[in-house]
């Protein structure tokens, strides 16, 4: 089986679809296929695991050709992405002392979960 993410025109996912190996040996075949089939023109193999394009395609990310990955939805404003990954991060690493946190942004800061 092989998974194809259909992109809308700004390249953002809007679905995921996962296909038979014998109608996409190939990921330009597997295009094909979905074109013909969907009537549309914009699709990229991906993973589900990740395994290919940096991150597992699910609907609202990005499709970046220049990075060749898929891009999750920016989590908070100041949070950075890095280009190699495409994955956001935080301004401040978290703590590595085994307490659940959660990040908030209006201190900048990890906090602890209560």
């Amino acid at each position: 089986m092989k998974y194809f993410a259909k992109l809308d025109s700004n390249n953002i996912v809007l679905e995921v679809h996962v296909i038979h190996d014998r109608d996409a040996p190939t990921e330009e075949q597997g295009i094909e296929f979905l074109s013909n089939w969907n009537n549309h023109p914009f699709w990229v193999q991906c993973s589900k695991d990740g395994s290919i394009r940096k991150n597992g395609a699910g609907k609202g990310m990005t499709y970046d050709a220049d990075k060749d990955g898929f891009i999750p939805e920016q989590p908070y404003a100041s949070w950075t992405l890095n280009a190699s990954t495409c994955n956001w991060e935080p301004p401040v690493a978290p703590p590595e002392d085994g307490v659940n946190l959660k990040w908030c942004e209006d201190t900048m800061n990890w906090e602890e979960i209560t």
